[in-house]
């Protein structure tokens, strides 16, 4: 499993909220494609899958606010656990 965290884009940005996912679970993803959309106070930004496979796990939901390095959601990339 590769896990898909929250970047910082930015010296001031601690924070940022998950407007809307792009993916499901189950759905195949390559990598750098975006997963979902997130909104800072400052713009509207998509983060993007740091590994390929398939969407193993969404751990937040949408809406809802997080943090630099919060693990959002996790990437089966079929090598093992």
């Amino acid at each position: 499993m590769t896990d898909v965290v929250v970047p910082k884009w930015g010296a001031t940005m601690d924070e940022a909220t998950i407007v809307q996912w792009l993916k499901n679970v189950g759905d195949r993803i390559a990598e750098d494609e975006p997963i979902a959309e997130m909104e800072t106070d400052k713009a509207t930004a998509e983060i993007v899958s740091p590994a390929a496979g398939t969407v193993a796990e969404l751990l937040v939901a949408q809406d809802a606010d997080v943090v630099v390095g919060q693990v959002i959601a996790r990437i089966d990339t079929g090598e093992g656990p």
